[in-house]
């Protein structure tokens, strides 16, 4: 067991430091793009691009680390996390700004490599609590990197980028020197023979796979679609400023953190990865009908918590039987088109969520974030759905 829980650590603080490095920008990066005289939907066209790459690069990197091992796609995916916001840090000209956040979202598809790696070194029946530790990386990388981002822009805008280029470096000396290789020479050796991507679909279980990429797109798109527009509904229906939001964010963080990374093992062996899924889905529809109705702080508070809850409950099993349903040569490139479809879902939840709300606005007798909720609640029911035939 140690043998396999020091790799588990290993992956859990890689993943957590490069999204730490990620949430530092998330504060002061629409801030410094206005400096390039950026309007805002120039600054929503760079935070969009990032996803947009990622969608394309995720596939790439994960069938690479099937011919080439997790190790080496990891160091390159951190050097040109570093590369990328080494340019947008000492940028000065518009295309470079662009350029470096490209070459970041392109090589920032390292999760689905960090899964392929768990993937690698647990049994089918541990595999979800091993991917709920990369939810938990995530979720605690959200709570810490804006909060040191916030503060290390009082020192300059461009100070945040430099920083989260040197913790990007650093991750990669520390890959580099204590991260094993997970991947055997003989699996390596089966991925290079392999046909494209879409040969994935064609194995046994492709159906299986399909149907898991199409609930984790569906879900991932209505929890994105959430998080863009929940700041917006808050301060109008509550009067909630960004003080108060970014607690009620970090306290979605900690609470998606503590079940993924503490709970998620213990649900998996009482419920299976199948049930969980279909639960999760079921409390995130349930939370979205519930949240436009909330008419004091605590109903808020207890739907956002039903929120944070039923997204916790459904990345990991839905990663875990994405994983189950292909070969041990594939985990790579089927991982990477999970968060392929993930990055799109985070393109698509934004827009649709802020063109939504827009129509609440306009119609003041309507409850404003009904339409938005309502439609990602009706969207999860989907995802429930087609979990329910896997």
């Amino acid at each position: 067991m140690t043998a396999k829980r020091s790799p588990l650590a290993l992956i859990f603080l890689t993943v957590f430091i490069d999204l730490v490095g990620f949430g530092i920008v998330i504060p002061v990066l629409p801030l410094y793009a206005e400096r390039f005289g950026m309007s805002p939907l120039g600054i929503g066209v760079l935070l969009a691009i990032y996803s947009a790459m990622q969608a394309l690069g995720a596939p790439w990197l994960g069938r690479l680390s099937d011919r080439v091992g997790r190790r080496p796609v990891l160091l390159l995916s951190l050097l040109g996390t570093a590369a990328g916001f080494l340019l947008m840090g000492l940028a000065k000209t518009l295309p470079l700004l662009f350029l470096g956040r490209i070459i970041d979202g392109i090589t920032g598809g390292n999760i689905s490599t960090a899964q392929a790696y768990i993937a690698d070194v647990t049994p089918p029946e541990e595999r979800s609590r091993g991917m709920g530790l990369i939810g938990a990386a995530f979720g605690l990388g959200f709570i810490f990197g804006p909060a040191i981002g916030g503060v290390m822009g009082h020192f300059s805008l461009a100070a945040p980028l430099l920083f989260a280029a040197g913790l990007s470096a650093a991750n990669a000396v520390a890959v580099y020197f204590l991260l094993p290789e997970s991947l055997t020479a003989e699996r390596r050796g089966q991925a290079r023979q392999r046909s494209p991507i879409a040969a994935i679909f064609r194995q046994p279980h492709g159906r299986t796979l399909a149907l898991a990429i199409g609930a984790y797109f569906v879900t991932t798109m209505a929890f994105s679609l959430l998080t863009a527009t929940y700041p917006l509904f808050t301060e109008r229906r509550f009067g909630y400023g960004a003080a108060q939001n970014g607690y009620l964010f970090a306290a979605q963080g900690i609470l998606s953190a503590v079940i993924q990374g503490g709970l998620l093992g213990w649900l998996v062996r009482r419920c299976g990865d199948k049930r969980l899924a279909m639960a999760g889905c079921a409390l995130l529809a349930a939370s979205m009908f519930g949240l436009p109705t909330s008419a004091a702080a605590v109903a808020l508070f207890g739907w956002t918590a039903g929120l944070a809850s039923g997204h916790g409950l459904v990345a990991a099993p839905l990663n875990s039987l994405a994983s189950q349903s292909v070969d041990a040569a594939s985990q790579g490139r089927v991982l990477g088109v999970m968060q392929s479809a993930a990055s799109l879902a985070r393109i698509v939840g934004p827009v649709l969520g802020g063109w939504l709300l827009s129509y609440d606005a306009a119609h003041p007798a309507l409850s404003f974030g009904r339409t938005p909720y309502w439609t990602s609640g009706l969207v999860t029911l989907i995802a429930l759905a087609l979990v329910a035939i896997l």
